[in-house]
């Protein structure tokens, strides 16, 4: 699911959308471009990494995706 918290969801829905204007990607704002194109692309939203850091941590790098039950139920 997306970040429940709609100003944190906001701020990282306009860094893809200035990634997407600047380097014709949605990049995750979060990580570091290389200017390699087969490495930048591992960072394209949602990063190969995503389904891994949710398994673990409950959550992406970025906290734009959460696990359902990572999310507290005030949220």
């Amino acid at each position: 699911m997306l970040n429940p918290d709609e100003r944190v969801r906001n701020a990282l829905l306009r860094g893809l959308a200035r990634n997407q204007l600047r380097y014709g990607r949605r990049y995750c704002p979060c990580r570091i471009r290389k200017g390699v194109p087969e490495e930048d692309a591992k960072i394209a939203c949602p990063c190969v990494y995503h389904l891994d850091e949710i398994a673990s941590e409950g959550k992406c790098h970025c906290n734009i995706f959460f696990r359902k039950d990572a999310v507290g139920p005030e949220e």
